[in-house]
């Protein structure tokens, strides 16, 4: 596996700076933020290290070129935003940039974007279903035919009253996956795995890595730790942030040598991100990057 981190933490820095601190820290990869330019609409987003709208291919080259010379891979090209929303203006921008992201990943040569599937959250999950099957199919057959594999990372996005009640992504458990999968059985639609939406949620995190291990394109590595007192006053039903916190790996209740265990049974050797969302470490650019290197060195004790 190639150890790396997602950008959007140094979103203070240009392209060449947030790649120079990779290389300085001795990491192999990034995943490349790339949102639209512009203010960010939650945290840990709104980050354009690369501006796909305007990637023509000298400027494409000359990012590669940057990135061989510290020796530092672009793991993915990274756009999470809600392609599904229910306001039908935010919806069809969020799906062309989306596209752009797409054809920028083909420019680049990295053929990967890590993103949402969305959802309407003010509708059910089967109604969700009926959108996604009328959204999806040409995204994905767009990407196909550029030769891009799409990566769809399993967190909720359901945090506070603004995403309630039922959150901006759909694809959350192994069983919505398989209702997925059976609309868009394409080998180029797959999963960006992140074991630590499954804590709060009270899944298993393990078996799912080994029934969808051909689905896994790309690993996230963030831990979250669970509140047993503050769970046991507001309940499951209360706004998650209520009763958990994101942590850096190995702060958290993800069992990590158990987690990197089972990638390894299932021959997973591709990029693996670190995502950086402790509120602990904010505040300085000091504290942003004692992240990064708490973080990579816990987790070379797994991967190297």
């Amino acid at each position: 596996m190639k150890l790396g981190f997602i950008s959007a933490i140094l979103d203070q820095m240009s392209f060449e700076e947030m790649i120079d601190t990779a290389a300085g820290l001795g990491f192999s990869c990034v995943e490349v933020a790339c949102w639209p330019r512009g203010k960010a609409e939650r945290r840990y987003a709104g980050v354009s290290h690369i501006d796909v709208g305007a990637l023509t291919d000298k400027e494409a080259g000359r990012i590669l070129d940057y990135c061989k010379a510290r020796r530092v891979e672009i793991s993915s090209l990274a756009y999470y935003p809600n392609t599904m929303d229910g306001n039908p203006e935010k919806r069809a921008a969020n799906i062309a940039h989306l596209k752009q992201v797409i054809a920028a990943s083909h420019r680049l040569g990295v053929n990967l974007v890590t993103t949402f599937v969305g959802r309407d959250q003010t509708k059910t999950v089967e109604e969700n279903l009926e959108l996604f099957q009328e959204i999806w199919p040409p995204i994905v057959q767009e990407a196909e035919a550029l030769g891009v594999r799409i990566a769809i990372e399993n967190c909720p996005m359901l945090f506070g009253p603004d995403q309630w009640p039922g959150g901006q992504n759909l694809a959350s458990t192994p069983a919505i996956w398989r209702k997925l999968f059976q609309i868009i059985p394409s080998p180029n639609f797959g999963l960006n795995y992140d074991p630590s939406h499954f804590v709060w949620q009270m899944m298993d995190y393990i078996a799912p890595l080994y029934e969808f291990k051909n689905r896994i394109f790309h690993v996230h590595f963030k831990d979250i730790k669970l509140l047993p007192d503050r769970l046991r006053e507001v309940g499951t039903m209360a706004y998650p942030l209520e009763y958990m916190v994101p942590k850096l790996p190995g702060l958290g209740d993800v069992d990590w040598g158990n987690y990197v265990s089972a990638l390894t049974d299932i021959g997973y050797n591709g990029y693996a991100c670190i995502e950086i969302e402790d509120k602990a470490f904010e505040g300085s650019r000091e504290g942003v990057l004692n992240s990064l290197k708490i973080s990579k060195r816990y987790m070379e004790q797994f991967v190297i």
